[in-house]
């Protein structure tokens, strides 16, 4: 390990209040141990950390909310920027993008651009980090109406490994704007970025939970819906072991439930009632099927969205897995039942299919960036709770039998905000993606400063 000597002030070190302070991460599970980490609230701060980092010899390593730590490579010769540069989220109405400061949470970007009547191709949780989201591509509470939310970003502020301050869009530096989106990082430290909304006039949006066993009686009628779903509707399914926390309603931690969760779109007035058509087409068979324990759809604005999944506000330890499935029919189905439902030993507290199609599926125009669409049916995540009723062991025995139970339907691809470790099996680029970014990488950062932030999978250069 390279040892740090005589850091300047703004630089942390093991022991200092600031160092815990930077590397603080969500999943509690994945802490992560840098030699030397700093809390950047400006431009100046962040080159001025790249160039000490650079004469002590030492990597940089970025992060801003820590949701991701399970996925990063050991820190031990790196120093840490967390970037937290305070300046508000800004709203062009009449482009309708949004600039977004490094360090800024999807909570913030849809709270402003509702005021508008936008909304933001923002993940499940409103705490989760704006760049590093869309950065790894981001399967949004909209990406069937939307597609990947890398898709939307329009413009990339980021400060390379020479210090230098660069805007990179489509006309500025192409290639590198390419491969920052999707590319798999280790290109620099993002300052800001400039992403594109879209109109939402009102949402049908929430969750409803039914006992687990009746999972194999609605499973089959979401699934035959999905195959023709209208890309206005985003949603997942998930099989859910709760524990039994004051917060969480009594109702759902009796016994393992099924939960079906999401989003169903009007852009305009004009769309109202084909938004409530479709959301009954989707809620009707099933509610009629069983009574749900506990059911939140309503129609509301999309501010009410980003509290639909549920995902934990605090930080907790996680521990999981997660695959790009193909078209599952009635046999994947089961395959998923057996393993998840009808398990009575699940080490996991969610397993979860969630519906890809629709824009996600579709090839976007020419200059997409290095990830443009997904070529999935399903993203398939689980997860279990180190301590929290399961041992570790426990946890990565269920995933390697989820993760052989539905390997007829594996297609070998990930989403990168949905890996779940650093070890799993990953890659969302061909081989051709790969070197055209690795190419990128080369000439902007030739010297390898950042090589250990590079995903697995998307390089050959680690």
């Amino acid at each position: 390990m390279t040892t740090v000597n005589d850091s300047p002030a703004d630089t942390a070190r093991h022991g200092d209040p600031a160092y815990a302070a930077a590397t603080q991460v969500f999943n509690l599970f994945a802490p992560v141990a840098p030699a030397a980490a700093v809390t950047a609230h400006s431009v100046d701060e962040v080159r001025s950390a790249i160039r000490r980092a650079r004469e002590q010899g030492l990597g940089v390593r970025v992060h801003a909310t820590g949701h991701a730590s399970a996925t990063a490579r050991p820190m031990g010769d790196d120093l840490l920027i967390r970037t937290g540069l305070g300046a508000g989220v800004e709203i062009d109405a009449e482009r309708r993008v949004a600039r977004v400061p490094a360090g800024a949470r999807w909570g913030a970007v849809v709270d402003a651009a509702a005021r508008y009547g936008l909304a933001a191709p923002h993940g499940s949780s409103p705490t989760v980090g704006v760049v590093g989201y869309l950065l790894g591509g981001g399967l949004s509470m909209y990406a069937r109406h939307t597609g990947l939310s890398v898709n939307s970003l329009r413009a990339v502020e980021l400060v390379t490994a020479d210090g230098e301050l660069r805007r990179v869009d489509a006309t500025e530096d192409p290639e590198l704007f390419d491969a920052l989106r999707g590319g798999g990082g280790g290109l620099g430290v993002v300052t800001a970025v400039e992403v594109a909304l879209f109109p939402a006039a009102r949402v049908i949006t929430g969750a409803a939970f039914w006992p687990a066993a009746d999972a194999a009686r609605l499973l089959p009628v979401w699934r035959a819906w999905a195959e023709t779903a209208p890309d206005a509707a985003t949603t997942s399914i998930r099989v859910m072991n709760l524990p039994k926390l004051p917060e969480i309603p009594a109702v759902l931690t009796a016994g393992p439930v099924l939960c079906l969760d999401g989003v169903v779109l009007a852009a305009d007035e004009d769309g109202l009632a084909t938004m409530r058509q479709q959301a009954q087409d989707l809620l009707a068979p099933l509610r009629a099927l069983a009574e749900p324990l506990m059911d939140t759809w309503q129609e509301a604005g999309p501010t009410a969205v980003p509290e639909t999944h549920m995902d934990p506000p605090e930080p907790v330890p996680v521990l999981g897995d997660h695959m790009l499935l193909g078209e599952l029919g009635d046999e994947g189905i089961d395959a998923f039942l057996r393993v998840s439902a009808d398990h009575p030993d699940s080490a996991l507290v969610v397993a979860e299919l969630r519906q890809l199609g629709g824009a996600l599926g579709r090839r976007p125009d020419a200059g997409a960036g290095a990830l443009g669409h997904l070529d999935a049916r399903y993203a398939y995540s689980g997860a279990g709770v180190p301590g929290g009723g399961a041992t570790e062991q426990e946890i990565r025995e269920h995933c390697a039998l989820v993760r052989e139970t539905l390997a007829p339907w594996d297609t070998g691809r990930t989403a990168p905000t949905f890996v779940a470790s650093l070890e799993q099996p990953q890659g969302h680029l061909d081989a051709e993606g790969v070197l055209a970014v690795d190419r990128v990488r080369l000439r902007v950062d030739p010297e390898g400063v950042f090589r250990g932030d590079i995903a697995p999978g998307s390089s050959l250069l680690v």
